[in-house]
């Protein structure tokens, strides 16, 4: 009795014991995951949890994001998730995104599935026109992403059509041009092919690297007012802060590096940024949400915190991440060209098996011929043999007749015949029988002339006969394969070597190798250096190409923008752009 008590006591502290959990649904670029969080667990230990299920180590780019009447609001790292002001009604939903970009991917984004939840989220703004991109860009940015997608292009897989599901391009840029899409699936697939070896970390890196110099990239909007109530347009990002037109979202009327402020303070919904450089005025602005203030002091903070810590030496942490990516990048291009090696000589050996597979067929086919050859020729020679034979005892049985006839002549002339009558018709027919045994002398002597013939007919078909079988013996022991163990030429002394053993293969590791993969990235540079003037000059016939399908009606107001841009001479670089205004920055400010 004393111990069902117990246990039922155990029990109720162990049921009281268990914390209260609400469920939460993660939304990532490609995933959703759903957790039962604790009441009292904050923001930081979701996103932790988050970050721990993608192995996602550069976390310092991302936020865990919710929506409030129609504002978007990040979570807070300190602030327990239920007291923020999220729907109550489980799952309680919130969007994995980054909130902060970096300036340069190729050098910041260390982790692989760094670099793809940023081309996923990159990718997604631009077709759904959060990021202007101008239509070749776009073109080439869609050929990176099928890139990623299908990996190398192949002719027999990638058929006319296979891109006809895909969304690859902004609705704006189909809309401008009277192009069908079988039309622009010609011009994507064009470059498509021309990247052919790149696997699929590497095209979203150049996606990265293209669209990093969109001038809408990484920036935040917010709606404004000055001082004197104008309404402007505030451009955060991982530069600084850039003030716009409403009318143009490309071209900062004014930036503030954020190495060029001294401070930014915010009271009762009023910002007051203030330049290191007293000469230059102070700039104050405000919104008219307190939510948005505190999103955008959120972005200020967070941006200029990793715009100094960029300029800095990398941490311990970095720098591990940084040479555990060299690694297995190194060992990834090592694995990349042990493939392709094994694939060309898969591929030789291919070749080979199907050109001693032709030349066995051919000599089949030799073979069959001349054994046809000679039964022709076994049956020609029996024909003539026979008609010989036939002809010889021909010419006997005419030759027998001729002197059955001569005999009679003799015979007929030994005959007396008294009469003139018996006399004239006695000479008639010793004439007639002349003529008769000359005719058959002549058909004789035609018949052994044809005999003749025929055994020297009996005799060429039975030298063909033997030449015939002399080269049936020689196709049949001619060898059908060439040596199958042929001396390989010498490899490269850098080159690694491989052991074939029966069906396995080995691959041994140099020391020279990490040396020799060092140079080859170092070629690499240089060689990606020497083909962006190629790549420009690309994007131009391009941009010609189809300048004369455009419909000028339906150009957007910053498609407008884009092109006078660039007809100013302009430049693609978004950092380049920037720096403009950056100069104008030094007089006092008037906006």
């Amino acid at each position: 009795m004393a111990g069902a008590i117990a246990s039922r006591m155990s029990f109720s502290s162990l049921k009281r014991k268990q914390p209260k959990t609400f469920t939460v649904r993660i939304v990532t670029m490609d995933a959703e995951m759903e957790f039962n969080c604790e009441m009292k667990w904050k923001g930081k230990d979701l996103f932790d949890l988050v970050c721990r299920t993608l192995g996602l180590r550069e976390t310092w780019f991302f936020g865990l994001q919710y929506t409030i009447k129609d504002t978007v609001a990040w979570l807070k790292m300190d602030k327990k998730v239920l007291d923020h002001d999220v729907s109550k009604e489980e799952p309680v939903t919130f969007h994995f995104l980054a909130k902060f970009y970096p300036e340069n991917a190729e050098e910041e984004l260390v982790q692989e599935i760094t670099q793809h939840l940023f081309f996923l989220q990159v990718k997604k703004q631009i077709l759904d026109e959060k990021i202007y991109c101008p239509p070749e860009a776009s073109v080439l940015l869609a050929s990176y992403a099928v890139q990623a997608k299908y990996g190398d292009y192949d002719p027999s897989v990638h058929k006319r059509g296979f891109l006809a599901q895909e969304e690859l391009l902004p609705k704006r840029v189909i809309n401008l041009y009277q192009m069908t899409p079988e039309m622009w699936e010609e011009r994507i697939t064009a470059w498509y092919a021309e990247h052919r070896g790149r696997a699929r970390d590497e095209a979203e890196m150049e996606y990265l690297k293209i669209a990093q110099d969109l001038e809408m990239y990484g920036v935040n909007y917010f709606a404004i007012r000055n001082k004197k109530g104008t309404e402007l347009l505030l451009g955060v990002d991982a530069l600084g802060l850039h003030i716009y037109d409403p009318e143009n979202r490309l071209t900062p009327k004014i930036s503030f590096p954020w190495n060029e402020i001294r401070n930014i303070s915010y009271s009762d919904k009023e910002f007051t940024i203030k330049p290191l450089d007293k000469k230059i005025d102070v700039f104050k602005f405000n919104s008219s949400k307190l939510r948005v203030n505190k999103l955008i002091l959120q972005l200020c903070i967070g941006n200029h915190d990793l715009f100094m810590r960029r300029r800095k030496a990398d941490s311990l942490e970095v720098q591990q991440m940084k040479a555990q990516a060299r690694e297995e990048k190194a060992r990834k291009q090592m694995e990349r060209q042990r493939l392709a090696r094994e694939k060309q000589m898969r591929e030789e050996a291919e070749r080979t098996r199907d050109e001693l597979e032709r030349r066995l067929l051919q000599m089949k086919e030799e073979a069959t011929m001349a054994n046809e050859a000679l039964m022709r020729s076994e049956e020609t020679a029996d024909l003539l043999a026979e008609k010989a034979q036939i002809t010889e005892e021909e010419a006997k049985l005419l030759a027998q007749k001729a002197a059955e006839a001569e005999q009679e002549m003799q015979r007929i002339k030994a005959t007396a015949i008294r009469t003139e009558e018996e006399k004239r018709l006695m000479e008639q027919k010793v004439l007639e029988a002349e003529v008769l045994a000359l005719k058959m002398a002549e058909e004789s002597e035609r018949r052994a002339k044809e005999a003749d013939q025929l055994k020297q007919d009996l005799q060429e078909a039975r030298e063909a006969e033997r030449r015939a079988k002399q080269k049936l013996l020689e196709i049949t022991t001619k060898p059908t394969y060439p040596p199958m163990n042929p001396i390989p030429a010498p490899l490269p002394p850098d080159t690694p070597s491989f052991n074939l053993i029966g069906d396995s293969l080995s691959f041994d590791f140099k020391d020279t190798d990490m040396k020799r993969l060092s140079m080859e990235i170092e070629k690499e540079k240089v060689e990606y250096m020497e083909k962006s003037k190629h790549l420009q000059e690309q994007l131009n016939e391009l941009k010609t190409e189809i300048e004369a399908l455009k419909l000028k009606e339906r150009e957007t107001a910053l498609d407008i923008l884009h092109n006078e841009n660039s007809d100013r001479g302009g430049t693609s670089s978004k950092h380049n752009t920037i720096k403009k205004p950056q100069a104008q920055g030094r007089r006092p400010i008037c906006i």
